[in-house]
């Protein structure tokens, strides 16, 4: 089954389950909650981790709903059809997800209390786990191979637009009250600490043991052997289950084993001169 991708205001979007009305009502019309929390991120850079996380910690560390409940119904995918659907019917305090690049968001979350987690991880994991991706999510082409991929990622030619204008303008709310960032590599580094610092942003009180229950839970090895979180039952429509399956490794610095000196070089040079005015540094600089 071949992929058809579809435009909206030039962001390329997946044509299986997404619209140009569907969006549309979610940037003009969806009513943000004051109680809503976001999870927003670019694709591949740690949304599922976090959407455990943040699932954990609603329940104190209590791995229960994690455990009986899928996560896209946990946290619906306000992006496409099905999750906006449920995410309209999902009483509060509602738990939601997105991809959306800032300024396709719900314009409504500008004037609310609404809470967003945006996680980040290093660009050239990024292109390497979407890559890979692509080979068995059906909604996403396959790429010919890595150089052209490399160029449409560097260029914005994918789903969900370029990773640089997504990163650039949703920074652009650092200091936000209602906004929050971290990095995938800081959620390996020091996960205990990354889970304390997200329950300070919610203004939630977790005790040690509770914060080391959220930590164990959400371990990649956790959610790899759960059924509700690694996407084992996502249908054949979206997936094929025998070419890969959504939790891959969840390690850093991955791309070292599979870009050229030559295909890094030349990632290097886009990425200082589309980020040189951010005025943030990641730990992968």
């Amino acid at each position: 089954m071949a992929a058809e991708y579809l435009t909206h205001k030039g962001v390329l979007f997946p044509g299986l389950n997404y619209s140009p009305e569907t969006l549309s009502y979610v940037e003009n019309k969806f009513q943000v909650r004051d109680d809503d929390v976001f999870n927003v991120t670019y694709p591949k850079s740690g949304t599922n981790w976090m959407l455990e996380i943040l699932s954990l910690i609603r329940c104190e560390g209590d791995p229960g709903w994690v455990r009986s409940v899928l996560n896209w119904d946990r946290a619906p995918w306000i992006d496409n059809q099905t999750g906006l659907e449920a995410a309209l019917k999902y009483p509060s305090p509602r738990l939601l997800t997105s991809h959306l690049p800032l300024q396709l968001f719900p314009k409504s979350w500008q004037h609310s209390k609404a809470k967003v987690i945006y996680t980040l991880r290093c660009p050239k994991d990024v292109l390497v786990s979407l890559y890979h991706f692509s080979h068995f999510m059906h909604i996403f082409k396959v790429p010919s191979s890595m150089d052209s991929f490399l160029e449409d990622f560097l260029s914005g030619n994918v789903p969900f637009g370029s990773w640089f204008d997504h990163v650039t303008g949703w920074m652009g709310l650092k200091g936000n009250e209602n906004f929050f960032f971290i990095t995938y590599e800081e959620l390996q580094q020091d996960p205990g600490g990354s889970v304390r610092r997200i329950c300070r942003f919610l203004g939630k009180e977790l005790s040690e043991e509770q914060v080391a229950s959220v930590v164990e839970n959400a371990s990649f090895q956790s959610m790899k052997g759960n059924q509700m979180s690694n996407f084992s039952q996502i249908p054949d429509t979206y997936v094929n289950h025998e070419k890969g399956e959504l939790l891959r490794k969840g390690i850093c610095k991955d791309w070292k084993n599979h870009l050229s000196q030559v295909q890094s070089q030349r990632f290097d040079t886009v990425y200082q001169e589309r980020m040189q005015g951010l005025g943030t540094t990641f730990t992968w600089d």
